[in-house]
């Protein structure tokens, strides 16, 4: 069985011979893991056996990217969105919001005028070489792209956002939706020059460590018609839809299903994402990637982690509808021998 039958099976609640497997190392991870001893010549998805393969294009308004000011630390520089970014060379840490282009509504305009679909938003040739090289090695592919709070953040100052969505929804859901539109466009125009997907992963979060950033009503106000308008035109394509949503999600989850979600990533056990008490709330309805906890990953006694994945993957796979994944990405506290041990541990335990 490879990787395309065995996502397709656990996305469709059905058992394969084992759990599929993918996971999302940090750069500077990768880094780590290459001095102490991971092949240099081999990616690390091909080394560990990942399963999914995303392609994605450029929903920005394509600012110039400029670096304003480097050091051997830090690096500030320009975003495609027009915000400007300091960040850690490495880029292991969410960068700090230095400025961002909306600062009043009359800011919007003339970045909208900017977000329309476009041939050249697509990098073709890497774009068909990772697609053919995916599905000869029998990889599950992804088309990747968002829309919503979590790239609003890059146009406009979190806390401006937030007030903004109470205060005048119907701004906010004319971004989401243009935003939106512009990914259902641009996907459309991958599947007519040849691309096929098997699916589809957009990213959006929506809560932190305690509960939603904002209400499920407030969900329902601005990003309910977006969501739908683009999981339905997946769901006609024959693509389940993933979605990537950091932070505690679960009072929005019933909102998540009735739009048409197929799958919910990455179930921070941090911020209260019981993998558990997920399936056994909503396995029947909704599938679910992730929730293994990376401070158990990186614990010094490896029983920590073993009890984290023998608790939870067996119960988590029953009838299908689990992929394994780290529940954010692997940070650079876990070294190469510990995540060697995870992935040995998941094989074990997620077997059919």
């Amino acid at each position: 069985m490879n990787s395309r039958e065995r996502v397709k099976l656990a996305l469709e609640h059905k058992e394969a011979d084992r759990i599929p497997i993918h996971d999302s190392p940090w750069r500077a991870t990768i880094s780590r893991w290459k001095r102490e001893g991971l092949p240099e010549e081999i990616p690390v998805g091909e080394y560990f056996g990942y399963e999914i393969v995303g392609i994605g294009f450029d929903s920005t308004p394509r600012f110039p990217i400029k670096v304003l000011e480097k050091t051997e630390k830090y690096i500030i520089e320009t975003t495609s969105t027009g915000a400007i970014n300091k960040n850690f060379r490495d880029y292991s840490t969410t960068p700090e919001i230095l400025e961002r282009p909306i600062k009043t509504k009359k800011d919007w305009p003339p970045i909208k005028e900017r977000l329309y679909p476009d041939y050249t938003r697509v990098d073709w040739v890497s774009a068909f070489n990772t697609y053919h090289r995916a599905r000869s090695e029998g990889k599950f592919i992804t088309v990747n792209g968002g829309w919503g709070y979590d790239i609003l953040q890059g146009y406009i100052r979190s806390d401006q956002l937030l007030m903004a969505m109470v205060t005048d929804p119907e701004w906010i859901k004319e971004m989401i939706l243009t935003l939106a539109n512009l990914n259902l466009k641009m996907i459309e125009m991958m599947i007519e020059k040849g691309l096929k997907f098997d699916g589809a992963f957009f990213y959006n979060d929506m809560g932190y460590r305690n509960a939603l950033l904002f209400s499920p009503e407030t969900y329902r106000q601005t990003h309910r018609e977006a969501d739908e308008m683009v999981f339905s035109f997946c769901h006609k394509h024959n693509m389940p839809v993933i979605l990537h949503s950091c932070g505690n999600v679960k009072e929005i989850i019933p909102d998540l299903i009735a739009v048409g979600l197929d799958c919910l990533q990455p179930l921070e056990v941090k911020a209260g994402m019981d993998l558990r008490e997920l399936k056994q709330k909503f396995g029947d309805k909704l599938s679910f990637m992730g929730g293994i906890d990376v401070r158990a990953m990186a614990h010094p006694d490896p029983k920590v982690i073993e009890e984290e994945i023998k608790s939870k993957i067996p119960l988590a796979k029953k009838d299908g509808g689990y992929i394994y994944h780290s529940d954010h990405s692997i940070p650079k506290n876990v070294s190469f021998q510990q995540y060697k041990r995870v992935m040995e541990l998941v094989k074990k335990y997620g077997e059919y």
